[in-house]
């Protein structure tokens, strides 16, 4: 007979599975209304009165997906061209409003969107939206401005790409996974292209994109909604549509080999392996399910790479393995740093063994109920505050239309099964679809020898 201390585990998990799978804890869903104005800017205000502070977001529907061969880190350079003043705000003028009223801000470009966001105290919304009605309607864009820009993203690329320890790694996967031109190119883009930039260009790509016809509206906080969308209309219902932007093409050939590549990095101490695979669009069936794979494998130290590469074979220092979730192609990547004395051809292979363990047969109810409960967590993330309130709902709206997605993605998550995983896992987890970036720690010069 087996001890009590043995068996209670397993009963314990079990409980706890058949309470979870029959009565799952529930979320109080976010409630907004959801308007559109005569000019097309969409509106979306969510009340919430628990303290007495607003947040306001503005999502573009414009990113390093929209810009052409040539022009690359447009989308990110016009992000920071956004704070150099309108019509009614000077140069620096919006950050000292904001700041000096008590509240905080900032902006964030990635491949399929732009977002603008602040947060502040409930008596300032007329700022708020007067400050993002001036520069949509009314940017300021001349030679001074963009050079003083352009600067900024190029010093922000040496920091963060340039002279940062596998920071070609990030822009050489890209290049790999994808051939269409859209995902292929990096968010920040290159040296020669943020010097190609002109006025004429930046004026063009703001009457194409910074439209309101182009762009969604997310307040959210301390509202009365009836009061805010009068605001709303005061400020931006005179803002002219413009004409639709062409939408990006983002359709990707099938891969039908592996693709490698090696990096020796001078800034780089120890290997690391990168391995990606190329996967749906963030909103399909098929990406929920390797979503829940990926936590399967990577969800920390309980995760099974985690268990077998770092602690049962001591082959890497830390591993991850996550979803690079797009609104086109997207990219299910999984990441080791190899341990000194270790290779990358052995790390590599122990993660192709677990990653063909997934194709081979279903995950356990054991991991499908820790990535469950690590779903239902995570459902919280996104209403902490009315800031990531509004920016989920701009965002949400702006790159798949559904602002109310952030009340029904995670049920679509946890009702994900063994079976969906292990189909999606042998349909895109496979060699002929995959990239194998390892990067390499430079061989040091050698010493130059001591004058006498």
């Amino acid at each position: 007979m087996q001890p009590l201390t043995a068996i209670l585990p397993a009963i314990l998990l079990a409980t706890a599975g058949q309470a979870f799978a029959q009565a799952p804890p529930k979320v109080a869903p976010i409630k907004f209304t959801d308007t559109t104005l005569d000019n097309g800017l969409r509106v979306i205000v969510s009340e919430d009165h628990y303290a007495p502070v607003y947040a306001i977001a503005v999502s573009y529907k414009v990113g390093s997906r929209n810009e052409r061969p040539g022009r690359t880190g447009f989308a990110h350079l016009f992000e920071h061209m956004m704070f150099k003043g309108s019509e009614n705000v000077g140069p620096g003028e919006h950050f000292y409003l904001i700041f000096t009223h008590g509240g905080s801000m900032n902006g964030t470009t990635d491949n399929d969107r732009t977002l603008y966001f602040e947060e502040m105290p409930k008596n300032q919304l007329d700022l708020g939206l007067f400050l993002e009605a001036d520069r949509m309607k009314s940017l300021v864009i001349n030679k001074e401005n963009l050079e003083n820009q352009r600067q900024a993203v190029k010093e922000e690329r040496r920091l963060g790409v340039d002279n940062q320890p596998y920071g070609q790694a990030y822009e050489k996967m890209d290049d790999l996974v994808y051939d269409n031109f859209a995902y292929k190119h990096s968010v920040i883009g290159s040296m020669a292209d943020l010097d190609a930039a002109s006025v004429e260009d930046v004026q063009q790509f703001f009457r194409t994109y910074y439209a309101p016809n182009n762009a969604v509206l997310a307040l959210a906080g301390d509202l009365d909604t009836r009061e805010t969308l009068a605001k709303v209309k005061k400020y931006f219902a005179s803002i002219p549509r413009q004409e639709a932007p062409k939408p990006a093409d983002m359709t990707e050939p099938e891969k039908t080999a592996e693709r490698r590549a090696t990096i020796d990095d001078k800034l780089a101490r120890l290997a690391r392996v990168q391995i990606a695979y190329r996967i749906p669009g963030g909103d399909s069936p098929d990406s929920r399910a390797l979503l829940v794979a990926s936590m399967i494998l990577g969800g920390g130290e309980s995760g099974r790479l985690y268990q077998t590469l770092v602690k049962d074979k001591e082959v890497a220092s830390n591993v991850n393995c996550n979803l690079d979730s797009r609104v086109g192609p997207s990219k299910f990547e999984i990441g080791a740093m190899v341990r000194p004395g270790k290779t990358p051809d052995q790390v590599e292979g122990l993660i192709s063994e677990e990653v063909a363990k997934l194709v081979a047969e279903p995950v356990t109810d054991e991991e499908l109920l820790r990535a469950r409960t690590s779903i239902r967590r995570s459902t919280l993330f996104p209403r902490e505050s009315v800031l990531s309130v509004a920016i989920s709902l701009a965002d949400d709206a702006a790159l798949y239309g559904d602002p109310n997605r952030l009340n029904t993605e995670p049920e679509k998550r946890m009702a994900v099964t063994a079976a969906a995983i292990q189909q999606a896992a042998k349909t895109y987890l496979r060699n002929a679809n995959r990239v194998v970036l390892v990067t390499v720690p430079a061989a040091a010069r050698p010493a130059a020898p001591q004058g006498k």
